[in-house]
């Protein structure tokens, strides 16, 4: 019953793509600290939500960390995206990155709310 290893292979494979795109989008300084310390915050308290098994605090932690990141990576790459005239090439590859890994959030915040339920989250 509940989630089998493969289940739980998957929440690290997507999480660990996740956070390479992530720190491709940091690459090149186009985006601020605060952008990489959020992310790195979340990254942080996913490996204890993953150590702690049985820990119901430390997933809704990383479910609410990952969905506020969410909201904060749409805003500062909006923000700071860069002007057409000064977009070359290593700025359009550190942005799509950032934006590859806004697109894979929302597939971790899935697989999270799964660990959350079986985990007893209501």
């Amino acid at each position: 019953t509940g989630m089998n290893a493969n289940c739980c292979r998957l929440i690290v494979n997507v999480s660990w793509g996740f956070f390479v795109s992530f720190g491709r989008g940091c690459m090149n300084y186009m985006l601020p600290a605060s952008y990489a310390w959020g992310n790195f915050s979340v990254l942080a308290v996913g490996i204890w939500a993953i150590v702690q098994r049985d820990s119901l605090d430390a997933i809704t932690m990383f479910l609410t960390g990952l969905l506020l990141t969410v909201l904060t990576d749409i805003i500062h790459i909006s923000i700071f995206y860069p002007s057409h005239n000064f977009l070359n090439d290593a700025k359009r590859f550190s942005i799509g990155m950032a934006i590859f890994s806004l697109l894979l959030k929302p597939v971790s915040c899935y697989l999270v709310y799964r660990m959350y339920r079986e985990r007893g989250g209501e």
